[in-house]
């Protein structure tokens, strides 16, 4: 058995997870409400099982070209965020199930440092039901307990080792993308927290492959966070020197919360114009869709199912945005209580039907 186990790394010893609100047994991994403690060459790269349909980013910015001369706008990718216990394909199973499009999974229990020893097989495993059941993006998420600006030496050097163990796991079965989220500098200031994060990624990206890409995730900002502003995602990306695999994953609950109105139309605009301005719209490769139970610039974080909360229908304009067709889109809500269901998945695609 493996896990990132091939590389020789030493388990940790576990470690419950003890700040961020997961639960369940460690194989379970259900998601649930949580915040951690809080254009250049690359366009020449894209995921293999896109070249019989040209590369994505020019899609997305462009649209196909029809016969009639046309153009038309391929759409979103909807799914969630799925348990992996019995082996990690068995996330295919689940996502299948559902009726979704899209997967993201953990690579390991969420509330432990302890990486999981995979067998290699079941890599295979996944590839092949990826492949049959016509699942279009596979995305890792890293642990919350990950702090790649912690002061604190000990959890720093986990934090490393645990994001790069998800990438390395991400590589092994082709995913197209390993979601984390930066961490806090918990009081240490911006400058002395970045001071960690850039060499903690380029290590990460040097594990990446062409086909698996590092996301940073916008944050709720509360606290030391990094990541809460497109300014500040874009003053790491620079650090990185425009790496050709680094990226981003935009949260609808944490754009929300951090003050940018994702329901208004011109205010999304905004966010997406400076994005792409400082960074690049095709950096932009994941979307994460969660209601919020916070108001607008509160920097509180809290998943709500869609259609039950403060942003409601008009998630709507997020979804139907035309920069943001072509993208996964997954869930991260309760549920009933262990995640997303096909019930969510299904609401999900109602309330995409209604704003295409």
């Amino acid at each position: 058995m493996v896990g990132l186990g091939t590389l020789g790394r030493p388990a940790e010893p576990p470690r419950r997870h003890d700040r961020y609100g997961h639960r369940g047994e460690d194989d379970k991994q259900e998601l649930v409400l949580a915040e951690p403690a809080e254009k250049t060459d690359n366009e020449q790269q894209h995921c293999q099982r896109h070249e019989e349909h040209g590369d994505p980013d020019q899609r997305r910015a462009q649209g196909h070209i029809l016969p009639n001369g046309s153009a038309s706008v391929l759409p979103m990718h909807l799914g969630a965020h799925v348990s992996v216990s019995g082996g990690i394909h068995t996330a295919i199973d689940r996502i299948e199930e559902m009726g979704g499009e899209a997967v993201q999974v953990f690579t390991q229990s969420p509330r432990t440092w302890r990486p999981t020893n995979h067998d290699p097989a079941n890599f295979e495993r996944f590839k092949k039901r990826r492949k049959e059941a016509g699942i279009t993006h596979v995305v890792c998420h890293a642990l919350y307990l990950v702090n790649l600006a912690s002061p604190d030496d000990e959890i720093y050097k986990k934090s490393v080792a645990a994001l790069q163990n998800t990438v390395d796991v991400g590589c092994a079965i082709e995913a197209d993308a390993v979601v984390f989220h930066v961490g806090s500098h918990l009081g240490a200031g911006l400058e002395a927290g970045l001071d960690r994060v850039a060499p903690a990624l380029a290590e990460a990206l040097g594990r990446c492959s062409e086909t698996t890409w590092l996301l940073m995730e916008n944050s709720a900002g509360a606290g030391g966070t990094i990541g809460r502003s497109i300014d500040e995602l874009a003053t790491i990306y620079e650090r990185l020197d425009r790496h050709p695999r680094l990226g981003v994953c935009l949260d609808s609950c944490h754009l929300y919360v951090s003050g940018y109105d994702v329901t208004d139309r011109a205010a999304l605009d905004a966010v997406l114009e400076e994005l792409d301005r400082k960074i690049g719209l095709e950096r932009l490769r994941v979307l994460h869709v969660n209601d919020s139970k916070a108001p607008l610039g509160s920097n509180l974080f809290l998943h709500v199912n869609i259609g039950e909360c403060l942003l409601c229908e008009q998630l709507g304009v997020f979804l139907g945005h035309l920069q943001l067709q072509d993208l996964p889109a997954l869930l991260e809500v309760p549920g009933k209580g262990h995640g997303p269901d096909a019930d969510e998945v299904k609401k999900l695609k109602e309330l995409y039907a209604r704003w295409r």
